[in-house]
């Protein structure tokens, strides 16, 4: 193989995404369940980006077996008024012992589970191309009601 670079990941921004209840929708069987998440509200802050997340947003993810396929959409207001429309999907898969301590709102690593995401950006903001023009994804947490997900992009 040639000599060929590795990937390169720079830390963007992090989004603190304020949660509803969720509203169980069903499902085929009981392995698999669609669930609604509301997206009530949030901040972003980071080097690149800083806003607020606007609430009417939400993530529609199918439980199957324990993992969860998401899909949230959801709008950002940058500090400088622009508007980001960001498509965020992914996975969120732990152990049964990491569920239950995540259920009883104890404080677990991270690392202790997989909750990662790949997002798109749609904006006609010039501020906001650079967005629109990369692949980002995120490394998720879960913070007691809120989501706080890292996003960084493929440079």
């Amino acid at each position: 193989m040639p000599d060929l670079p590795d990937p390169v990941l720079s830390f963007a921004f992090e989004a603190r995404v304020e949660i509803g209840a969720d509203v169980p929708v069903g499902g085929p069987s009981e392995r698999e369940r669609l669930v609604f998440v509301p997206i009530t509200g949030g901040t972003v802050a980071g080097p690149r980006l800083t806003g607020t997340i606007l609430p009417g947003g939400g993530d529609w993810y199918t439980d199957r077996d324990g993992v969860a396929s998401l899909d949230a959409r959801y709008l950002i207001r940058t500090d400088g008024g622009d508007v980001a429309d960001i498509r965020n999907r992914g996975f969120w898969r732990a152990s049964p012992e990491v569920t239950a301590r995540l259920d009883a709102g104890a404080d677990v690593d991270e690392r202790e589970y997989y909750y990662r995401t790949s997002a798109q950006f749609i904006s006609g903001a010039p501020a906001l191309a650079w967005l629109t023009q990369s692949i980002v994804v995120g490394l998720a947490r879960q913070d007691g009601p809120t989501i706080c997900i890292r996003f960084f992009t493929l440079d």
